[in-house]
């Protein structure tokens, strides 16, 4: 093999140094490749007690870890020789456009996990056209949601209280400030059993022990960001000491029936959605009570564990509803691909929770935009090797769910 000296022309174009990026949560959130790399960041950035509400799940954890390895067995199945120069990754839902099929679900205590909390999420749900819901466990009120973001699509989350009243006030609340759907979440009879929160002594707000000391010792910028912000209140009432089931357990009505239902279907003159709908014959039966659409989901595995997978009831559930109404999944995604294959197989739109959670506490509003950008270039790069340019074009013919690999 014959050797020379290198010629500077050919060294040149070698020696292209990028310009470092001086913002450095900027930096940190572009370095994410997909949202399991927001994880890891916000994994380094955040106390353990927040971060393992986010991450953990009830008792054993399987109904997240089946949810996700649910997706993970789908096989996709592609066309070939199609026009996709254009992938058009719009949708309709809930009466209204949204330029990704995917949007933000709703989260409890957010400002626990970064400061910005809802703020963020809706701004950045906003910038991209998408939804963005608020809990009724969350930590901004509906008023001040709105006024940051000002002609948002928002969605309102409600826990129906054991006080009707206050349940009407806070109906009324959030449609005085533009929330155009309400999602009625009714699979909390109690509260789940989320082991890290009990082995973390997770209380609402968290407390400071030597504990909670010694673990923020090296995250810095949350704690000073807790401290030295608005202290943690909540969208819906005013304050509450004690640890995060015990504030469940208080809140939720174990009495709550179909018949409610129907009372919400006379109050709600929006979108009625029932989120945390597991079956075929309840989805019906949410239908027949007066919903517009349900929201297949097991709570992120967060209430019953070894519940159904949402991805596999939802061809069964298409089936059954037909176009009557329209069916949004959640629990598990993490990838466009989990999107598009939830919408291939019967889904009109989905929600992601942790995601957004992750790409929050990674870097605040900047981590949100972040994730909302990955998700929508797995989406569109999926689409494109699927063979389809729009959303309507994805049918169970592009996919296969294997219930187990």
């Amino acid at each position: 093999m014959k050797r020379q000296l290198p010629k500077w022309s050919d060294l040149q174009p070698l020696l292209q140094f990028k310009t470092p990026d001086l913002n450095r949560r900027r930096a940190r959130v572009n370095s994410a490749a997909d949202v399991w790399d927001l994880r890891r960041i916000a994994k380094r950035r955040t106390p353990t007690g927040p971060f393992d509400y986010t991450d953990g799940a009830a008792e054993l954890e399987l109904g997240l870890s089946n949810a996700r390895q649910a997706y993970r067995n789908v096989e996709f199945i592609p066309g070939v020789l199609r026009d996709v120069s254009d992938v058009d990754m719009s949708t309709t839902i809930a009466g209204a456009p949204s330029a990704l099929p995917f949007g933000i679900a709703p989260t409890g205590f957010t400002r626990m996990m970064q400061a910005e909390g809802e703020i963020a999420g809706v701004q950045a749900a906003h910038a991209a056209g998408i939804p963005f819901s608020l809990s009724t466990m969350g930590t901004t009120s509906p008023e001040r949601v709105a006024a940051a973001a000002p002609g948002s699509r928002r969605w309102f989350q409600l826990y129906l209280w054991n006080d009707r009243d206050a349940s009407l006030e806070l109906i009324r609340r959030a449609a005085a400030s533009g929330f155009d759907t309400l999602m009625v979440t009714v699979d909390c009879a109690v509260a789940g059993a989320r082991l890290r929160d009990v082995r973390n002594g997770l209380t609402v707000p968290p407390q400071l022990t030597v504990k909670t000391v010694l673990d923020a010792s090296y995250r810095p910028e949350w704690w000073i960001n807790f401290l030295t912000t608005e202290p943690l209140t909540f969208a819906s009432f005013n304050h509450f000491d004690g640890t995060v089931a015990e504030l469940m357990n208080k809140m939720f009505d174990p009495t709550l029936s179909f018949d409610d239902l129907e009372w919400l279907r006379e109050i709600w003159k929006g979108k009625l959605f029932v989120k945390g709908v597991q079956t075929v014959d309840d989805a019906q039966k949410a239908v027949d009570h007066g919903a517009d659409g349900v929201v297949l989901s097991n709570h992120g595995g967060r209430q019953l564990d070894r519940a159904p997978i949402p991805l596999h009831v939802l061809p069964a559930v298409r089936e059954k509803l037909g176009k009557s109404a329209e069916i949004i999944l959640d629990t598990g995604i993490m990838n466009g691909g989990d999107v598009v294959a939830a919408i291939a197989a019967g889904a009109d739109f989905t929600l992601v929770g942790r995601a957004y959670l992750y790409g929050l506490m990674a870097g605040g509003r900047l981590g949100v935009d972040r994730m909302i950008d990955i998700l929508s270039a797995e989406t569109k790069r999926t689409m494109a090797l699927l063979g389809v340019s729009s959303v309507g074009e994805l049918t169970p013919d592009h996919v296969k769910l294997h219930a187990r690999a």
